[in-house]
């Protein structure tokens, strides 16, 4: 059993999915900061200086934190987008990759036979016309 678990900690796409959740959490973390300490205080800024955070609606002796949900809502949005923009970064680096051309593959032996019975043609071909 440990021999197993062993192969399958060890196989390729577990460590690329370990070091992507990895990667994930910290870009995770640095869009959220992005969020939270740049564009929500800009965003309050356009909206005459309110704070999300801080609406809330007392219904009797609960309160809804609405503002709380926006923030949470506007969170989601450009972290997603952020992704969103990362992924499609990421895609366009791959397609250059695919894109350059390598070198043609090296013609077949049929090929190479076909390519030398035409030459002795035209050869021929070129002996009878003089």
């Amino acid at each position: 059993m440990l021999k197993e678990f062993k192969a399958f900690a060890l196989k390729g796409n577990v460590m690329d999915l370990a070091v992507a959740v990895i990667i994930g959490a910290a870009f995770g973390k640095i869009v959220t900061s992005l969020v939270n300490d740049l564009l929500m205080p800009l965003i309050g800024l356009l909206l005459g200086g309110k704070n999300f955070s801080g609406l809330e609606l007392p219904l009797g002796d609960a309160v809804l934190k609405y503002g709380l949900f926006i923030q949470t809502v506007i969170d989601f949005i450009i972290i997603s987008f952020s992704i969103f923009l990362f992924i499609k970064l990421l895609s366009q680096f791959k397609r250059k990759e695919e894109v350059q051309p390598s070198e043609p593959p090296a013609p077949s032996n049929e090929e190479v036979l076909l390519t030398e019975i035409r030459d002795l043609l035209k050869q021929q071909s070129q002996g009878t016309d003089n």
